[in-house]
């Protein structure tokens, strides 16, 4: 059975409360995984297994965060900033993350900006719909 955008979106809502012990109003589209709601690194490893198993898709490692494939690739990365081949290959691994704004400042301190609640929908919704 398909599901819509905003069932897509409660359900995530209800997985990063799970995971992140936040309140559900605070989960917003737009909310940063980590700056706006506290996530760690490990904490990415929780919310990939609880959206395998709450949606029943498979989430290969890298796929919906892969910014540590990136990072540590010097073709990608040069003096703290994505290179053009590096935004290239983010584009291509992130088809689900809004880029705008990052893309005129690629600083890679800034990457965690890009892991918003939006782009865990997206790509949600990408891989029921191509299942």
């Amino acid at each position: 059975m398909a599901m819509s955008r905003d069932e897509i979106f409660g359900e995530v809502q209800e997985v990063l409360v799970d995971a992140l012990g936040v309140d559900d109003d605070e989960i917003t589209c737009e909310a940063t995984l980590m700056g706006d709601l506290g996530a760690e690194s490990i904490d990415f490893l929780d919310i990939v297994f609880r959206l395998e198993k709450t949606f029943g898709i498979k989430i290969p490692r890298e796929e919906l965060f892969p910014a540590e494939s990136l990072m540590n690739n010097p073709e990608f990365v040069n003096n703290g900033k994505l290179t053009e081949v590096g935004l290239r290959e983010l584009r291509e691994k992130m088809p689900h993350t809004n880029l705008n704004g990052f893309e005129d400042d690629p600083d890679i301190n800034k990457l965690g900006d890009l892991f918003t609640v939006g782009a865990i929908v997206n790509y949600v919704e990408g891989k029921l719909n191509s299942a």
